[in-house]
């Protein structure tokens, strides 16, 4: 029997991505970032089919989630959760990464996360036994846009 598999060159590197975060127009590289992942989850209701043991499933909505893992060596973060607390204004922001690895046949894959918000963050942080000094950030968003989608690989189809 002859099987086709994945070639190793098209695994994406984790190391070749890029990040940036648009807040108040302005666009930041992310370039402290260490990890990322965004998640969406679809909200489903059983619904109840005569004739059947089994219920059916049905999605009625969705919800956006995602944390991002940071060095410990910018403000951005303190700066909006300041402003929340001092007036009472929320900063929604967007969040655009892209994973591409010029090794692989997957080539390019971008996404636009959009209507940002932080769920809080570490004010003050320090650890006398620690290398450097990283942080991580819950953020929820609204919409997501993929702008670019990775290449089919030869034998996927």
């Amino acid at each position: 029997m002859d099987r086709t598999t994945m070639l190793a060159k098209d695994a994406v590197s984790g190391k070749l991505a890029e990040i940036y975060v648009t807040i108040d127009d302005l666009r930041y590289n992310v370039m402290s970032a260490i990890k990322f992942e965004a998640k969406y989850e679809k909200t489903k209701t059983e619904i109840p089919i005569l004739g059947r043991i089994n219920k059916g499933n049905k999605a009625v909505g969705g919800k956006g989630t995602g944390t991002m893992t940071v060095h410990y060596n910018t403000s951005t973060i303190r700066l909006m959760l300041e402003k929340y607390q001092n007036t009472g204004e929320d900063t929604y922001f967007e969040i655009e990464v892209s994973n591409e690895d010029p090794t692989s046949a997957a080539g390019r894959q971008t996404i636009l996360y959009q209507n940002c918000n932080v769920d809080g963050g570490i004010l003050s942080k320090f650890d006398a036994d620690a290398e450097y000094l990283d942080e991580e950030i819950a953020f929820t968003f609204e919409n997501f846009i993929l702008k670019n989608q990775f290449n089919i690989l030869d034998g996927m189809i």
